[in-house]
């Protein structure tokens, strides 16, 4: 690990774990408690009113990305993980002033949500990306080609789309599988690890790896106050902000390609939704007892911890394997 990023890590840790309890008082002086989802399993009416918006201690990383790094890439990153949790506040602060668990309009979170994609694919322009398993914007237009490694160049105009597909995608991914006590927080940690070793080792992208290791600190940090039972949720601030920060260090450090393997725990929470509403719609039938998918397991009998921990190990698992193969991609 680089001095930096080493010394993002600890400082954003120690100023996190600092700043938590001050900000679960002063979001209960506030009343922005979270508000149970209607049809979310009975367990969780008891969560109402525990205090959420603590994904506030996330922006703690980008702002110290930046005492270390000016770079483009550092300051897209820095804005895409801002403007998610802006995105994610503004939901929030909807919901808590309606009563009930209605925020933004999931038309306008998504119009939103590619903005400011559009915006960091914008900043960082063709510095990206060079990693092994990364996409490249080819200057001109043409067909694709395959490059070294398991890395693609494709024409500017499909990097764009691709850009902002895994951004919004994996934005909203890991806001789908926020449901239980320390879940998307535990969840994101194993991939944010192998994004650091690809943007250290891979692509020696310094700006994505002092990021990972400084959000890595603040999530460990919130994981303490997060941890079953929760004295503080993220709410859609920090969810959204997570989702960006996974896709937007993975363009940066070369590793777009494996980003559905080390959030494949994402990636089934969402397709659990899809293809529950898909099913409902076209037979009016269920696939799941409850979507997304770590509600499936609870009404199932499982414990709210034995979900979390068992989507953990999953997590650890993919991300293994990715890394396994990269590796082996790498050395061929």
């Amino acid at each position: 690990m680089n001095v930096a990023a080493l010394a993002a890590l600890l400082i954003t840790f120690g100023i996190a774990y600092a700043l938590a309890p001050l900000l679960i008082e002063r979001l209960h002086a506030l009343k922005y408690g979270q508000l149970a989802y209607e049809d979310a399993p009975k367990t969780h009416l008891k969560k109402s009113g525990t205090p959420t918006m603590g994904g506030l201690l996330f922006l703690i990383a980008p702002l110290v990305l930046l005492v270390f790094d000016r770079s483009r890439s550092a300051i897209g990153l820095a804005v895409l993980v801002i403007g998610m949790a802006t995105i994610g506040f503004l939901d929030d602060y909807a919901s808590i002033k309606a009563g009930r668990n209605r925020g933004l309009r999931a038309r306008e979170k998504f119009l939103a949500t590619a903005v400011i994609a559009a915006a960091f694919l914008w900043i960082v322009g063709g510095e990206a990306f060079t990693g092994a398993c990364g996409l490249r914007p080819l200057q001109a237009s043409g067909l694709y080609w395959f490059g070294h490694a398991c890395g693609l160049a494709v024409p500017l105009w499909l990097w764009w789309a691709l850009g902002i597909l895994a951004i919004t995608g994996s934005t909203h991914a890991v806001n789908l599988t926020d449901g239980l006590d320390g879940l998307a927080a535990g969840t994101i940690v194993p991939p944010l690890i192998v994004l650091f070793l690809f943007a250290q080792f891979f692509a020696g992208t310094t700006s994505a790896a002092t990021l990972c290791a400084a959000s890595l600190g603040a999530i460990g940090a919130f994981l303490i106050f997060n941890r079953h039972p929760a004295r503080v949720f993220m709410g859609d601030t920090g969810s959204l902000a997570l989702g960006g920060l996974l896709a937007g260090t993975a363009i940066v450090s070369g590793a777009t390609l494996i980003v559905p393997i080390i959030g494949a725990v994402f990636v089934a929470e969402a397709l659990s939704v899809m293809i529950q509403v898909a099913s409902f719609k076209m037979t009016k039938r269920r696939v799941f007892r409850m979507s997304p998918l770590h509600h499936h397991f609870e009404l199932g009998g499982w414990p709210e911890t034995k979900v979390t921990r068992r989507f953990w190990t999953a997590s650890v698992a993919v991300s293994a394997l990715a890394l396994v193969l990269a590796f082996a991609v790498r050395s061929a």
